[in-house]
């Protein structure tokens, strides 16, 4: 393990001299292409690739009872994101790719049962006014919190906090959800709101309610869409200091700097009748799912020469219904979530980023907790467009053994 683990770290340290060496073009990111000669029509592309060398020494055996490598390679995401104006008034945005593509789930010509690519975002936009917009279609203007908004393009950790995606799989297609939404902002508040169709073949899709047991999720297809079909969804944030876009939903994990912000959110998700439980005689029932958040982000520069810090608190809250479990990623409960960037001054473009991220999770069906600590470091070489990311992450979950995992992750955003 120690080997493996070490060969990862230096691999890392290799690769950012060789990337020093050899430079790196400053580059906004993204093909812009104008339609007419003042730009108000046009399309822009955009692309990026994450690649992932990640060393576990818990993994399990697999099927068979073979044991498995500590060392696995996959392709944590590629992605194709398009968005054009025809005018100022109307936006449409198509997003779609692959994630965690590995040696498990590859097929022999690309055409297997395990999915690669497929849509994650496809709608249109209507502006009402210069700050309030209406849209729909399969879209990503979620609830909760930032991080449940989160853009995988500029995350300051090596990855998202997974139970912010909080609904990922039960009520949606990979964090996003078919339906209406507005958008807009009031001064320095901005806002979010949409009402969405739940999936019925979710992750739970074979499940069943046993008698006085724990909540499944499962309402739509076990209860109807009249009664358990549409989910409600929205997110506030007041912004202190500078403002943020809300061109696009995805939200920002570090500026590395480049703006000075201080946001206070808050917000929610509501899904009537979205779980169910079974009494006694086998009768189903259904158990609204409720998640409620609070958070705040800052990011800024300090001082001279580059330097910055990046800081974000999240507290949730978590209703999938009475005892709800699925693996050790949902749970009926609470989550506190914080994690500390600092960039240090550099003269050179080259940045040097290390962090630190916490959570602890209150877990009702198991009356215990999770807890996770994460240490990595980030070096860009061109901001978020060329970085390399190196991480170790412990999770202890219940009363079962702590596990670590170490990743080493290059991404290329163009």
């Amino acid at each position: 393990m120690k080997k493996q683990s070490l060969l990862l770290i230096g691999l890392f340290f290799m690769i950012f001299q060789c990337i020093i060496a050899q430079g790196s073009p400053d580059y906004t990111g993204g093909l812009k292409v104008k339609l007419n000669e003042d730009g108000s029509k046009y399309f822009r592309i955009i692309s990026w690739a994450q690649f992932w060398a990640q060393h576990n020494s818990d993994r399990p055996s697999d099927a068979n009872g073979n044991e498995q490598s500590e060392l696995n390679f996959s392709i944590r995401r590629a992605r194709v994101l398009m968005y054009a104006q025809i005018n100022k008034d109307f936006l449409i945005l198509t997003h779609f790719g692959l994630n965690s593509l590995n040696a498990d789930n590859m097929s022999p010509v690309g055409t297997g049962d395990n999915s690669q690519l497929f849509f994650h975002d496809v709608w249109a936009q209507y502006s009402l006014s210069d700050n309030h917009a209406i849209g729909g279609g399969l879209h990503y203007w979620n609830g909760i919190s930032r991080l449940n908004n989160q853009s995988t393009l500029n995350m300051m950790t090596l990855d998202n906090q997974r139970q912010a995606w909080a609904t990922i799989g039960l009520s949606d297609q990979f964090a996003r959800h078919i339906g209406v939404y507005v958008k807009g902002k009031f001064k320095k508040l901005q806002y979010r709101i949409a009402v969405n169709d739940a999936v019925t073949n979710n992750l739970q899709t074979s499940a069943v309610p046993v008698n006085d047991g724990a909540a499944i999720y499962s309402g739509r297809r076990l209860l109807g869409s009249k009664d358990a079909g549409k989910t409600y969804a929205g997110y506030l944030d007041y912004h202190f200091l500078d403002e943020e876009s809300n061109f696009l939903p995805y939200k920002v994990g570090t500026y590395l700097g480049g703006k000075k912000v201080f946001n206070i959110g808050a917000g929610f998700f509501l899904h009537p009748n979205g779980s169910v439980v079974a009494d006694g005689n086998g009768e189903l029932s259904g158990e609204d799912v409720s998640i409620f958040a609070i958070d705040a982000f800052y990011d800024a520069p300090l001082g001279e020469g580059g330097a910055a810090i990046t800081a974000y608190l999240l507290s949730q809250f978590n209703n999938y219904g009475e005892d709800f479990t699925l693996g050790s990623t949902y749970e009926t409960g609470s989550l506190i979530h914080a994690h500390l960037g600092y960039v240090f001054a550099s003269e050179s473009k080259t940045k040097f980023q290390p962090y630190v991220q916490f959570d602890n999770r209150q877990i009702d069906a198991i009356d215990n907790q999770a807890t996770s600590f994460g240490i990595g470091a980030n070096a860009y070489f061109s901001g978020h467009n060329s970085k390399l990311t190196l991480e170790y992450f412990n999770t202890k979950y219940g009363d079962n053994d702590a596990t670590g995992t170490v990743t080493l992750q290059a991404m290329i955003y163009l």
